[in-house]
């Protein structure tokens, strides 16, 4: 991804459409969602070197927060919505140049009429059966999914920060490809 801004507010990064990256599948190449809600939290993956074929995202990761705001467009560019990606907090490497995280499966979807949607309830519960979190730590991911949406009805930062309105200067280049993506079986 593209580091557009990383201050004191947070993290903002771009994924240009085409970008290359690393993405775990099943061991025969399809998706995860194709194992279904517990198989793709149980079943064997490998990394795949792939490319972003989406229209662009905007990430907004806010400081200490437990989620980071995805923004997206289609392909007209009319803004689509909002994408509230329940995570971990990002934790920067020594360096200061990666971020990492651990997703919690529960995203929320937020339409430009600022309406709510839950999503990925089943996947949740999946993961859950899978032994990926327990019951309490669902639980846990869940009350973070109502704080989340009091921060959305207040409309607090970012959702408050126009990013919606940004676009990508045109001559921004692609990220290159992650670096030798020597497929390993891995297990979640």
């Amino acid at each position: 991804m593209t580091v557009v801004r990383d201050d004191a507010d947070g993290l903002v990064a771009w994924l240009a459409p085409g970008t290359p990256l690393l993405k775990p599948v099943l061991t025969d190449g399809r998706e995860l969602r194709h194992a279904g809600p517990t198989g793709m939290f149980s079943q064997e993956r490998v990394l795949k070197l792939d490319t972003w074929r989406g229209t662009g995202i905007l990430k907004v990761v806010p400081p200490g927060k437990p989620w980071s705001v995805w923004y997206f467009w289609s392909e007209d560019g009319a803004f689509r919505g909002w994408y509230v990606n329940l995570e971990s907090p990002h934790v920067r490497d020594q360096a200061a140049r990666r971020t990492t995280t651990q997703d919690h499966v529960l995203d929320l979807w937020i339409t430009p009429d600022r309406q709510i949607h839950w999503k990925d309830e089943d996947e949740l519960e999946g993961a859950v059966l899978a032994g990926r979190f327990t019951q309490a730590e669902a639980d846990q991911i869940t009350a973070t999914a109502h704080r989340a949406v009091l921060d959305i009805q207040a409309w607090t930062h970012p959702f408050c920060d126009h990013w919606e309105t940004w676009t990508a200067p045109p001559d921004w280049p692609l990220p290159p490809a992650p670096a030798d993506p020597q497929p390993e079986l891995f297990a979640s």
